[in-house]
């Protein structure tokens, strides 16, 4: 099974509580982490895109870097992890994208591949008045369908003459192409987002469903399965999780106590009015705005010991069509390191990934202590 990194580019990275780890994004802290996920043999490294964040007590994603930049960044300091930044396709054409892409690609020497959101918070874009309304919630896929043609079609060929409603290319051109093949992934979990995804996408990425769960996310798999199947293409699933770990049960678990004691009240209620613009009762929106478990947005929560979180990451690896996992961690510096040296060592599923990888040459030895940062 593959095991990817969600680096923290908005500030305190997924726990929205003033119990967790406060802290701002800073090139530094995501090149640390991305180096010890690449040192520990993690398969991939994504950034999001966040233009607005959810404000309250902790200013939640009210401080984010750009993904594409940053992964430029990253890219030139690594070199064997792959590496998605995430392209906000509201406001950055595709042809943008495109070579944006290209050249990202060509500082990671192959390793780059593309993230595609339709957007679903809209204050981002109408704070900037590129928000096209709300009937955008109804024909968002219908959009990135054109969107991502017109990307297939530059770095297939390097031209485009796409006519489609909401994209019209003349002669359009960009060069140099990719070196490999780009790799498109995207997170549609309604019933259009997993059809756009085995038309379209590389990979999908699904939420991971409550606390110490790890196959509740089955059903969406299965789901892709079955569009894939109408499709004729090999889409597989990736599976957000966010990993709290100790020394014991008891002692992880009262970490993930204490987080959900501090929850920021404020900035989840501004994530519950902006998830219910979204009418589809079917939107991982719905999922990520539910007051369940609203301080990490509700995702796939692993809480244990080391022996525990690494025997309900094989649980995860079992679920039919799931190639990898997308890990958060509360602590991110330290989390990858125990990951690396605790949990990745009992994983049946990761057999091949336990030696590490050196630092690139030329690179300063990597700091793996926990900073306040962290």
């Amino acid at each position: 099974m593959k095991i990817g990194i969600f680096i923290p580019i908005g500030n305190n990275g997924w726990l929205i509580s003033e119990n967790a780890p406060q802290y701002k994004p800073t090139f530094e802290l995501n090149k640390q982490i991305t180096l010890a996920a690449e040192h520990y043999g993690f398969d991939f490294a994504l950034s999001m895109i966040k233009l607005r964040g959810f404000g309250g007590k902790t200013e939640f994603w009210d401080h984010n870097l750009e993904s594409f930049t940053l992964m430029a960044g990253l890219a030139a300091v690594t070199s064997r992890i792959q590496l998605f930044a995430t392209a906000a396709s509201l406001v950055l054409p595709p042809a943008i994208v495109a070579r944006m892409a290209a050249t990202v690609d060509s500082i990671a020497n192959g390793r780059f591949g593309v993230n595609l959101v339709t957007g679903w918070q809209r204050p981002e874009y109408s704070q900037m008045g590129l928000w096209p309304g709300d009937e955008f919630f109804g024909n968002r896929y219908e959009y990135l369908s054109e969107y991502i043609q017109v990307l297939r079609d530059l770095w297939a060929t390097g031209q485009s003459d796409f006519k489609g409603a909401h994209f019209q290319m003349d002669d359009c051109r960009v060069s140099p192409r990719p070196q490999a093949d780009m790799k498109v992934i995207c997170a549609g979990q309604s019933d259009a987002g997993m059809e756009f995804s085995a038309r379209h996408a590389d990979h999908n990425f699904c939420f991971g469903k409550g606390v110490n769960t790890p196959k509740a996310f089955a059903p969406a798999a299965q789901k892709l399965i079955e569009a894939s199947r109408l499709t004729g293409r090999h889409v597989s699933t990736f599976v957000l999780m966010m990993v709290i770990a100790d020394e014991t049960d008891e002692a992880a678990r009262a970490k993930w106590e204490h987080y959900k004691a501090g929850v920021d009240e404020e900035a989840v209620a501004w994530l519950g009015v902006q998830g219910a613009v979204d009418k589809k009762a079917d939107s991982n929106v719905r999922q990520m705005a539910d007051p369940t478990s609203a301080v990490n947005i509700n995702m796939g929560t692993l809480v244990g010991s080391y022996e525990s979180i690494a025997r309900m990451l094989d649980e995860v690896a079992e679920v039919e069509g799931t190639e990898g996992v997308l890990l958060t961690f509360d602590h991110f510096v330290e989390g990858v390191e125990a990951f690396g040296q605790r949990i990745q060592p009992l994983m049946k599923s990761r057999l091949d990934a336990l030696t590490p990888v050196p630092s690139q040459v030329g690179q300063p030895a990597l700091d793996l202590s926990v900073g306040a940062a962290s």
